[in-house]
This record gives C-alpha cells, sequence and structure tokens, in this order.
C-alpha cells in the first residue's frame, strides 16, 4: 500500500506546515538542439539552439545561485550526465552551496524507448557516475528528459538504489508505487503553472505570468493546507531561460509573498522524498 492508500488521511509536513514551496532547477546538455530555436531544419544540427542552452552554464546558473543565496533557498537542479561531464565546476559549485543535484538522463534531447532495458540501464549507470563525479554526491533522485520515462525506469531505478522520481503528472503529493525492486517515492510535476520553459520561453508570455500562476496557485493550496491538507507547490528554473536576468525579478517576488505567510516550508525535492518515505515506514 502507498500514501494514497493508507496515509493520505494523516498526510502532514514537517512541524504541521500549511504548504511546501521548492525550487526545481534544470542544467542540461543537447545533441541536436535545446528546446528553442530560430530555424527548424530537421536533422541538422542547430548551433544557434545548442549556444541558447550553453548560456545556463556559462552566465544563468551564477545567477540563480546567488539568487538563491540572497533568499536563503535550498533547490533541487536536474543535469544531464553529459551536462556534469561539461560543466563539472558549476555541478559542484550548486552540490557545494547545499543544493541537491538530480539526475536528468544523458542528453537532453535524446530519449529511452521502452524495448530496450539493458541500453536504459547503462545509461542510469552512466548518469550516475557522471553526476556523482561532478557533484561529489551521489544523486537519489531521477526525472527523465522531458518526464519520458519508460516502462522499465521505476524498476531499474530501484535496483540502482534511487529513492524518488518525478516522471508523472498524476497527483498533487508524493507517493509511494511497488517496483520489481522495491518501492519508489513519485514526486508528481506540480510545476506546470510555474515553469519558465512551458510558461514563459515557449508561449512568449511576459514574466508577470509566472507570477499570477504561482500567486492564484499558491492561496489556493495554502487555504487548504489551513484547512488541514497540506499541500506542495514549486517553480522550475532552467539555468539557460529563468537563469536570464528577466525572470529574477519575478523568483524574487514569488518567494517574497511566500514568506509573508506562516507555516511555509521550503524543501529541496530530496527533502519531501525522504519525508514522504518517512510516512510510509521504510528505511532511506
Amino acid at each position: 500500500m502507498g500514501i494514497r492508500d493508507n496515509t493520505r488521511k494523516n498526510w502532514h509536513l514537517p512541524d504541521n506546515a500549511k504548504i511546501a514551496v521548492s525550487v526545481n532547477l534544470a542544467l542540461e546538455a543537447f545533441r541536436h538542439k535545446s528546446q528553442l530555436t530560430l530555424e527548424s531544419r530537421p536533422g541538422k544540427t542547430d548551433h544557434f539552439s545548442l549556444s541558447y542552452a550553453e548560456y545556463g552554464a556559462r552566465a544563468g546558473i551564477w545567477r540563480i545561485l546567488d539568487l538563491l543565496d540572497e533568499l536563503g533557498i535550498k533547490a533541487s537542479m536536474s543535469t544531464n550526465g553529459k551536462a556534469a561531464e561539461l560543466y563539472p565546476e558549476a555541478v559542484r559549485a550548486v552540490a557545494d552551496a547545499g543544493h541537491e543535484v538530480v539526475s536528468h538522463g544523458w542528453e537532453n534531447d535524446v530519449l529511452n524507448e521502452d524495448g530496450d532495458p539493458a541500453k536504459e540501464l547503462d545509461e542510469i549507470r552512466r548518469v550516475t557516475k557522471a553526476i556523482t563525479d561532478a557533484a561529489g554526491v551521489r544523486p537519489v533522485g531521477w526525472t527523465s528528459p522531458g518526464s519520458a520515462g519508460s516502462d522499465n525506469t521505476l524498476d531499474l531505478l530501484a535496483g540502482e538504489g534511487y529513492l524518488w522520481n518525478g516522471d508523472q503528472a498524476d497527483d498533487d503529493l508524493p507517493y509511494s508505487r511497488k517496483t520489481r525492486n522495491g518501492p519508489m517515492i513519485i514526486l508528481p510535476r506540480v510545476n506546470m503553472p510555474q515553469n519558465d520553459l512551458i510558461m514563459w520561453a515557449k508561449s512568449h508570455n511576459p514574466p508577470s505570468v509566472i507570477w499570477e500562476s504561482f500567486k492564484d496557485t499558491f492561496d489556493e493550496l495554502y487555504s487548504e493546507g489551513q484547512k488541514g491538507s497540506p499541500k506542495w507547490v514549486e517553480i522550475v528554473l532552467h539555468a539557460h531561460m529563468g537563469g536570464r536576468p528577466t525572470l529574477i525579478p519575478t523568483v524574487r517576488k514569488c518567494i517574497a509573498y511566500a514568506r509573508q505567510h506562516e507555516g511555509v516550508w521550503f524543501p529541496r525535492k530530496g527533502d519531501i522524498a525522504r519525508w514522504a518515505a518517512k510516512l510510509e515506514g521504510f528505511a532511506t
């Protein structure tokens, strides 16, 4: 039985917080092109698009680290194995600052298929080693590129000692799922309305849309928490998008708004997973 079955009615946050607010970063590397391009050239490497992504390691992640230090918040950062090899100084700086480094596949524009679990296992091990070498600490969480895991992902991750996975978008709260290799904590994507890629960069919206989405979501969930059903909201900042100066004031505004309220917990994603596992009654 999972949290949905046996502890959902008793779900609570540490110190009886009314809401959890997390910040998730992404430092990504690509093979052919990143999420944004000026020209679509099927089958061709898009060098401009790759340069857009490289901004994350050259400038964006450092600006975000300064912001998090200013705000006194510890975040999580999803990073590709290739990014860990290309930008080890950035990954180590994130880990040394106390932020969680999360595995995010090898290359962000290359996905795994359902029919080749052996190949996927090799990739999981390769990614884990690259991130561990760069960060100096082994990752316990995994979110697939585009959250596009395979049928085998959870079984393989559990077998490799991972605690949590973030490839689902089916709930407001963590829950556990059985795998062939033991339980896995699922941290559903609660960040879609506050995701810089979805709501700002690709949608051509002004930064204010992120603020409006965060405030409305926070207010609704905080009200639920006041009634005894605490929830969780997350902001997502890709280093090559949200790390640009345009969005930083909006993030600062969101966190300041949350801090105006009592009973707000600011965890890393791994902290949420460990809390959920504790409620589940299994060791981490």
